[in-house]
């Protein structure tokens, strides 16, 4: 079923707009869940995004369904993530975001970086950065795709993409200082 078609059922409330969106996308974002999430809580976080979905369309009238839905998913992936933190839980997916953090701080204080819009900032970083390098950054701390899972998809060497990622977080730091002068 096409998406406008899909987007009308959700504005005439019947209910095979869910189920259509769960055949049509499900998989999809279930897999966009479990990126960030462990299997039971991204089932979860589903479920939340289609309720979530149901209730906001109408009014919204998403010129993408898909879009919409991945962009509620990843919102509510980030929430469980803040939810299983706050729990002092340590969930696997944390490990792109630590290792980001990790090359921002080298032992300094964070106070340096306070008046970036980090929004603005990144939008500016990733404009700067040759395609290959920001497919790759993305990949890695926008999708939280492993080393290995990036090197598949764009058939480079594991060691390759390791050091774009690495030459990457440097650019980054480098980036945020000139940034926060």
């Amino acid at each position: 079923m096409e998406d406008e078609k899909i987007v009308e059922l959700y504005f005439a409330r019947n209910e095979l707009a869910l189920s259509a969106t769960q055949e049509k996308y499900g998989a999809l974002l279930l897999s966009a869940a479990r990126r960030f999430l462990g299997q039971c809580d991204a089932e979860e976080c589903l479920n939340d995004a289609y309720l979530a979905v149901w209730g906001s369309i109408p009014p919204e009238r998403p010129q993408s369904l898909l879009a919409y839905c991945c962009g509620i998913v990843r919102k509510l992936s980030f929430k469980r993530l803040e939810y299983n933190f706050a729990e002092k839980r340590s969930p696997k997916s944390a490990v792109p975001l630590d290792e980001l953090e990790a090359s921002l701080s080298g032992g300094e204080d964070f106070k340096e970086y306070e008046n970036i819009d980090f929004s603005i900032a990144v939008n500016k970083f990733l404009q700067s950065l040759k395609p290959e390098m920001r497919v790759v950054f993305m990949k890695r701390y926008y999708f939280a795709d492993t080393v290995p899972e990036i090197s598949a998809d764009l058939g480079l060497s594991q060691s390759k993409v390791k050091s774009m990622l690495l030459r990457a977080r440097r650019k980054y730091l480098n980036f945020l200082k000139g940034e926060s002068k």
